[in-house]
Formats: C-alpha cells, structure tokens, sequence
C-alpha cells in the first residue's frame, strides 16, 4: 500500500482538477497519462504472452497470432456496455448528478456480467469452428484452440476489468485503475513462464542463472508446463485477481464512482439506454475486431512465418498506439463531462488539441520505428525470417502513425458526445470499406506487401475521413441530453431506493 500509495502520489486524481472549467492541456494531461500507463500494463499482458511464447515455438507464435484476434471480438461484442456507462457517468458527474451517476455504474456492472457469461459461452464452444474458418494450419489450429477455450471461460474476469477502468474513467479517476493493473500485469509477468514451461528447462531461469533453483523446483514437483494453455490461465487469474479488486473499490465507494448492491437489479428499461448509447460503439469494436480476422482470412494464405510476423506487427502497433487510445480516452471523458454541463466549446478545444499532439508525438515515434524495425522485431523470436517479414511491415505503416492519432481523437470526442453511431461508421469505413478490399486486391500481385500497403492508405484516409466529419459540428446536438431527460422520468432515486 505504500508503494501504491508513492506512485498515486507522482499523479493528480480528479480531485485535484475541473475537466469543466480552467484550462484544457493540464486536465487533458493528467486525465490521458494515467490511461496511457494503464493501457501499457494492459499491452504487457499480450507481450508477455507473445515474448515467452515466441521463445516456446513459431506454431504457438502463430497461434496467439489468430488467437488474439478473437479475443479482440469476443471483448468488442460486449464493450458498448462499458462505454454507454462510462460517458453516462461522465454527462451525469459534468452536471453534478453524483446519484444518476452510481446508479448508472451499477447497471453497466449488472448487464456487463450477463454480457460477458453469454458470450464466454458462445466462444467456447464455437472456437475451433471460428478458428479453421480464418485459416488456422493443422499445426497452429490445437494450440490456438487450447488458447481460447480457457481465454472464453475467464472472458468474465477479462471483460469486467475493462468496465471497472471505464467507470472509473467516466468518473475522471484514471489513477486507480491504473495501480490496480500494475498489480495485475505484475503477477502476470512472473506467473507466465512457469504456467508455460514448468520448470524443466525454464528459460527464465537460465536468463537468471539460477539453474540448481530450476533443477530442485522440477524435482519436487514434475511440473513441466503447459505451453500456450498456461499462458491463457495466467492471463485469465491475474484478470480476475484484478477484477476482484475492482470491485472492492467501487463497491467501498472512497475512491472514484461508487456502485450499490441494491442498484443492482436487473433495470431491463434501462438496459435499453445503454444500448441506445452503447450498441454503435459494440458495432465499431466489433468492426475493428472482424477486420483484424478478416485480414488473417488473407494473412493465412500466406506460410506460418507471415503469420507470426502479422502478430508481433500487430502487437508493437498495440504499444506504439496507447498514446492515441489513452488521450481519446481522456478526450471522451472530457466531452461528455463538458456536455453535461453544457460547455461544448471545451469539448471541441479539447479534441482539436490532442489531434495536433498526437499527430505530432506518433509521427516521431513512426520515424525511429521506421529505423530500428529489425531490432524491434528480433525481440520477440528466435526465427530470423519471422524477423525479416516482421520488419518489412513495421516500415510499410510506421510513416503514417500520426494519422492514427488525429483519427482517434475525434472519435474519442464523438463517443463522450453520445455519437457513438458517427464513431462506428468511421471505423467501419476506414477497416471495412478501405482497408480490407485495399489488402484483398493488392495481395495477389504484391503479395504479403498488398496487407502492409493496406495498414498505412486505411491509417492516412481514416483522418481525413474523421476530421472532415467532425468539422460538420453535428456532434453538438449530443445525444445524452436526451438520456439524461429520460432518466430522470424514470425517477431513479425511487426505484433505486436511498441508501
């Protein structure tokens, strides 16, 4: 608690900042980088996987390569529950409605559980089916299985992590969250190895030197690992660890948005709300989810070695990306909080700023990447021709990262303004209507180099595309005054009862 206690302290939490009033840079700032943190524990999970794994073999390199893709899917199909109820926090936290705003967190907890339970489910017991319709080789389809049966089984644990942090970020703390993944991805990192290889012939211990202490573990207990099914256990128990945690917080109420058991009860009149507000943002997580399955339709055509290399590209994209995720983040909490004090100026000032600066910051991050693609790639295999075609994609999308960034902040700026439909239609044209046919078309005469190509032509046009739609400024008719107007006819102190 201490340590916890130090690092909260290098921060400032929403009470030490008006997202309503004052400047915009400095609570934009220190809204964003806590997410930014957050969602650098939340990558590690998938490095760590992709870091020990390659170490494993190609085949669960390439397994984790069409695995992650899914798990992306199963998340989105569900995470418009999280978002409606972090941008109803926001507009009801903006207008100083404290009891709206729990009501509506203890809601989203109660359709998220059931959300996520129906869909572990469903993925469990249609994986295999999913994964050889993607193209999954005899060789990778098993262990890409193993993967996700147990990954469906904890999307509970997963899942209801995301809408912890998103609750807690409607309400302005990103601090929180962020400790409490430190905590997790911690406990992820350490468990990985040995749930993965046992402890016979553990590279953890030769990277320690500590061979005898490797010997005397295996002695005792035999444990030789599980290979990429251990790496499934390791993420779904330090999820669930941290989801636990979650909920201690909210429920204790100290910090951030509070939830009641009482509030709890399924309100199907209001589930009807958050899918109001949260289906177009499923249908735009869902959009990027299937046009990442539907690129390794075309990935799969090629050898394993593409494969892998796809998912170590994908995976550095994921880091490279969290400045863009976290700032879009922040810039959505921002506007919904402004929206619901009615100060959509602010709203505009602050996607406009974290568009200038993320492209900016990305585009300089797109130029070293541009240079050390070989080294970046080599970290995570053995095989040097995973590394060769892994480089060849870094440098083929790296130029064009600061558009990711200009594309994601107005995005992030329609989602807090209730245009969750305007959000989904950009993705899906930027995915579905550009990247994907520029990648279907280019790969049979440039090969692997056609599905690069795409990456970079969907980056540039999808802020063109976000820019000159946000510049219509219909995002200023917000939809959540319109929400805010219906729950209060519900009279939700009465049917939710005091406390």
């Amino acid at each position: 608690m201490a340590l916890f206690s130090r690092i909260r302290s290098l921060f400032k939490g929403p009470e030490e900042f008006d997202l309503t009033s004052g400047g915009i840079g400095k609570p934009l700032f220190f809204l964003s980088m806590p997410i930014v943190v957050t969602n650098l524990f939340q990558t590690a999970y998938n490095l760590a996987d992709t870091f020990w794994l390659g170490q494993y073999s190609t085949d669960a390199l390439a397994a984790i390569s069409f695995a992650f893709p899914m798990v992306f899917l199963l998340i989105s199909l569900g995470m418009g529950i999280s978002v409606a109820g972090s941008v109803l926090v926001a507009q009801f936290t903006g207008a100083d409605e404290e009891r709206e705003a729990e009501y509506a967190a203890s809601q989203t907890v109660t359709f998220a559980v059931i959300a996520s339970v129906i869909l572990g489910g469903v993925g469990y017991f249609l994986v295999e089916t999913f994964l050889d319709v993607m193209g999954a080789s005899q060789d990778v389809l098993p262990l890409a299985t193993s993967y996700m049966e147990v990954i469906s089984l904890g999307l509970l644990f997963m899942f209801g992590f995301f809408v912890f942090v998103a609750l807690m970020r409607g309400y302005g703390d990103t601090i929180t969250p962020m400790l409490v993944m430190f905590g997790s991805v911690v406990l992820n990192i350490v468990i990985d190895p040995f749930l993965i290889f046992g402890f016979d012939s553990n590279p953890l211990f030769a990277m320690l030197s500590l061979g005898g202490l490797e010997s005397t573990l295996f002695a005792m207990t035999g444990y030789t690992g599980s290979g990429i099914t251990g790496a499934a256990i390791a993420t779904v128990f330090s999820r669930g660890l941290a989801l636990v945690v979650g909920l201690a917080i909210m429920f204790r109420g100290n910090r951030g948005v509070q939830i009641h058991l009482q509030d709890m009860v399924p309100d199907f009149s209001y589930l009807r709300r958050l899918v109001r507000i949260g289906l177009p943002a499923s249908i735009e997580g869902t959009g990027r989810a299937l046009s990442m399955n539907l690129l390794l339709v075309i990935v799969a055509l090629f050898p394993d070695t593409v494969v892998a290399a796809y998912g170590i590209g994908t995976r550095v994209f994921s880091v490279i990306f969290l400045p863009a995720v976290a700032v879009a983040r922040g810039v959505e909490t921002m506007t919904g909080q402004n929206m619901g004090a009615n100060k959509p100026d602010r709203a505009e000032q602050a996607a406009g700023l974290a568009a200038k600066v993320l492209f900016g910051v990305l585009t300089a991050a797109g130029v070293v990447v541009f240079f050390v693609a070989a080294p970046i790639a080599d970290v995570f295999t053995t095989d040097p021709e995973v590394v060769d075609i892994a480089a060849q994609f870094l440098r083929y999308v790296a130029l064009t990262f600061g558009f990711i960034g200009i594309t994601r902040a107005y995005t992030g700026s329609f989602r807090g303004a209730g245009k969750t439909l305007t959000a989904a239609a950009i993705s899906v044209l930027m995915l579905g209507v550009i990247r994907f046919p520029v990648a279907w078309i280019t790969a049979g005469p440039l090969g692997e180099t056609g599905v690069w190509l795409s990456f970079a032509v969907s980056n540039v046009a999808g802020a063109i595309i976000a820019y000159a739609w946000y510049r219509r400024g219909t995002w200023r008719e917000s939809d959540l005054t319109e929400s805010k107007v219906n729950l209060d006819e519900t009279n939700i102190e009465t049917a939710a009862g005091d406390d």
